[in-house]
């Protein structure tokens, strides 16, 4: 099956910066997609350039099979990192006139866009003016004009942007629910703990250029695991202990051991053990993929 999104070689230049530099990967049918990376890492310009809204200097773009994004842009949606809907306009008249733009007839927008506010809590603002609603409550709307005509590509670029944490898990549910239903999901983020619960396969951008592709498994596995320790034992009887790698002190005392890879904790705390160290806590802290991000893309 073709991939949903493909890029090959991409590139873009704007003067003497390249913004983004030499970047492929593909993201097959069906798949919450993660791609992450810090601001300025080049994230937006790559959806730009594969929704056709800006050229690449360099390289292939294939989305849902076509190389024109605009063939097949009514089975694309799309939420730009820029927020903004007409004020004046209540959401379900914003839901039926974006719907109407990718063919959907106005009846059909009007019904589905309705049940579609309700479900995220909007049914009492159906409504009222955009201007009367608060930022979370807006977003939501221009969120639900990006889906209302079930399209089977949904780009979200930066969405848990400025949503509180309930409208946040309220949207990592309904990124889950698209992708049950068949869509693709790609969403944009700097925040790795949505991409962490949501997300099959990730892509870490920093500075233009891909650092990672993967699981998000494969992604944990390259930071270390680390130990987190309490007691009178000393850095340097920590850092001679079998499997540890480095060892840092925090203000309160409180010590953190970096583990060399494929060293197993419970050999370093026996180790501890019979060397008779005074450990008071030993608690051991899986990766996350914000430590694994920092890790593989060198800080950036």
């Amino acid at each position: 099956m073709a991939a949903a999104l493909s890029l090959e070689g991409v590139s873009k230049q704007y003067g003497d910066f390249r913004a983004v530099d030499d970047l492929s990967f593909q993201v097959a049918p069906g798949r919450i997609f993660g791609f992450l990376g810090p601001n300025g890492a080049g994230k937006t310009t790559s959806i730009r350039m594969a929704l056709g809204l800006v050229q690449p200097t360099a390289g292939r773009i294939s989305v849902l099979g076509s190389s024109d994004a605009s063939k097949v842009r009514d089975r694309i949606g799309f939420l730009p990192e820029e927020r903004g809907l007409y004020r004046r306009m209540t959401p379900v008249e914003a839901v039926v006139f974006f719907a109407g733009l990718k063919g959907v007839p106005s009846a059909v927008a009007r019904k589905r866009g309705i049940a579609m506010l309700e479900a995220q809590g909007l049914g009492a603002a159906i409504h009222r003016p955009m201007k009367a609603l608060s930022k979370g409550m807006a977003q939501k709307v221009q969120l639900i004009t990006a889906l209302a005509h079930e399209p089977d590509l949904v780009i979200l670029d930066e969405p848990f942007s400025g949503l509180d944490p309930v409208n946040q898990q309220s949207l990592e549910t309904l990124i889950r629910d698209l992708a049950k239903r068949g869509a693709t999901v790609i969403f944009s983020t700097h925040v790795m703990a949505h991409a962490e619960r949501l997300c099959e396969r990730v892509v870490l951008l920093a500075k233009g250029r891909k650092a990672f592709e993967g699981s998000v498994d494969e992604a944990r596995s390259a930071a270390p695991r680390r130990l987190i320790l309490e007691g009178a034992a000393t850095d340097d009887q920590l850092r001679a202990l079998p499997g540890v790698a480095e060892v840092a002190t925090d203000e309160a005392g409180v010590r953190t051991a970096s583990l060399t890879p494929g060293a197993a904790a419970y050999d370093t705390l026996r180790a501890a053990f019979a060397q008779g160290l005074d450990l008071t806590r030993f608690e051991m802290r899986e990766p996350s993929l914000h430590d694994a991000f920092i890790v593989l893309t060198g800080g950036a």
